[in-house]
C-alpha cells in the first residue's frame, strides 16, 4: 500500500449531504454502553485520499472522535485491515458543521470497498444521517451501527451517515 504526504487542492470522491435523521456516538455518563457508526462505500475511482468529513448533528459532549478506514468485504460484511486513523476534538461549536479528519494520502482502488468506522471515549456526539424509503435503497455502500454489548453490529442499506470523502487533486 502507498502512502504519501499530500498537498494542494482536493476533489469528491463521494458526497452523501442528505441528513433526516441522527445517529449517536459514544455514550451518556449515565449509561455504561458505548455506541459505534460506520459507513462503507464503494469507490468508484482511483485516486489518493485526503480527508473524510461528517456531519455533526448535535454535540451533547465534547471529546475526542477517532475515525479508522479500513479495507471492506462487501460478501462477508467484514472489516478488514485498518489503513489509516485520524482523530479530532469535537467541540459545541462544531454542532451543525461537517467535521474533517485529515488523512494520509493512501491509494484507494476503484472497484474496492472501503469503510470508515467512528468511536469515541469521552464524546456523545450526533452524526448526521439518511434514512431512505423503502424502494430506493443507497446504492454506492451501507451504514453500519454496533455498540459495546455488540461490536459486530448491523448494516443497514436504507440508512447512510452525511459524509464526503475526498481525494487529492
Amino acid at each position: 500500500m502507498e502512502i504519501s504526504k499530500h498537498a494542494g487542492p482536493t476533489r469528491p470522491l463521494l458526497t452523501q449531504t442528505k441528513n433526516n435523521t441522527t445517529l449517536w456516538i459514544g455514550h451518556l455518563k449515565s449509561d455504561p454502553t458505548d455506541h459505534f457508526a460506520g459507513q462503507t462505500f464503494n469507490c468508484n475511482a482511483d485516486g489518493k485520499l485526503d480527508n473524510i468529513q461528517i456531519f455533526a448533528d448535535a454535540v451533547q459532549v465534547p471529546g475526542e472522535i477517532t475515525l479508522s478506514l479500513h479495507v471492506f468485504d462487501a460478501s462477508s460484511k467484514t472489516w478488514g485491515e485498518v489503513l489509516c486513523n485520524s482523530k479530532m476534538n469535537i467541540q459545541r461549536n462544531d454542532e451543525s458543521k461537517w467535521v474533517r479528519f485529515d488523512l494520509p494520502a493512501i491509494a484507494l482502488k476503484s472497484g474496492k470497498t472501503y469503510g470508515f468506522r467512528l468511536n469515541t471515549n469521552d464524546a456523545m456526539v450526533a452524526i448526521g444521517e439518511a434514512a431512505s424509503h423503502a424502494k430506493q435503497p443507497f446504492a454506492f455502500g451501507q451504514e453500519w451501527k454496533a455498540d459495546s454489548g455488540d461490536k459486530k453490529g448491523h448494516f443497514y442499506s436504507y440508512f447512510s451517515l452525511a459524509f464526503k470523502i475526498e481525494l487529492c487533486a
